[in-house]
């Protein structure tokens, strides 16, 4: 199912066809190799949300070879940070070339495993968090960033919308984590919650 028309997303993509060479040679290895990312409708959104609440730590749960990464830190300031999660070594060096390339090596902190893992190392408060793992673990995922974003700090999740699979009458288990995990994203009365249906559906929280 498409989220919206074809046409339309033609037309909005045509809109950031003046974006840097190594955005449009990442998506076309992301076609090539069909490796998921957020591409630019969604990207510019990352960027935004992070220069309006001028955040200075981001953390990535599942940051592939570094697209996401690298919208983020068009938004922050050179002195702040973005730690990334893979479960990828060949990504995580992939992405270092990608950030080597934009200058933003020094922002980043690379680890290589679960996301679900690595962030419980960390106490926060982060600004951003960034969810993007493996579908079947969303419902994890609040339990674990809620503690550690801040006040007034953004939860940002990928895929909630999952090309329309979220109406089927049988979920697979990737679905099901989908629409576990949105039903607790609104229940939480610490969230103030919205799906843009952008691309896959781009869930937007803002924590009270």
């Amino acid at each position: 199912m498409n989220i919206t028309d074809p046409n339309i997303e033609k037309y909005l993509d045509s809109l950031h066809a003046h974006r840097d060479k190594l955005f449009i040679s990442m998506e076309e290895y992301a076609r090539q190799y069909r490796f998921p990312i957020i591409g630019p409708r969604v990207g510019v959104v990352l960027e935004q949300l992070a220069r309006l609440i001028k955040a200075r730590t981001v953390f990535e749960m599942g940051s592939g070879f570094g697209y996401s990464a690298l919208w983020f830190a068009r938004g922050l300031a050179d002195d702040a940070k973005i730690i990334c999660t893979d479960g990828s070594a060949d990504n995580r060096d992939r992405a270092r070339e990608h950030f080597r390339e934009a200058g933003i090596d020094s922002k980043i902190e690379f680890h290589v495993g679960d996301a679900r893992d690595i962030i419980e190392k960390y106490d926060g408060p982060f600004d951003i968090i960034f969810n993007d793992i493996d579908k079947e673990y969303y419902p994890d995922v609040l339990d674990l960033a809620l503690p550690r974003l801040r006040s007034g700090g953004v939860l940002l999740t990928d895929n909630l919308l999952w090309s329309g699979r979220i109406l089927e009458k049988n979920p697979d288990p990737a679905t099901a984590g989908i629409l576990e995990f949105n039903r607790r994203l609104f229940a939480e009365e610490k969230l103030i919650s919205s799906v843009l249906p952008l691309r896959d559906g781009l869930g937007i929280a803002v924590k009270a």
